[in-house]
């Protein structure tokens, strides 16, 4: 159940940090954060925190 969650959670922050960043870079229009270099830099590392909660969950449950 655990592993799940981390999956769901990693998928998620990976989907929102593209997100943020096309935002940021002003690829997806329509929204208060489109163009905002703030979300340029944020996005990117959100989704960096994504795969690595990624690779620990999948990696984590290989041992057992």
């Amino acid at each position: 159940m655990a592993r799940a969650i981390g999956l769901a959670l990693s998928a998620l922050m990976i989907v929102v940090g593209v997100l943020w960043t096309l935002q940021g870079l002003d690829v997806v229009k329509g929204s208060a954060m489109s163009g905002e270099e703030y979300f340029a830099v944020v996005g990117p590392a959100l989704a960096g925190f994504g795969i690595a909660l990624g690779i620990v969950v999948l990696r984590g449950s290989r041992g057992r």
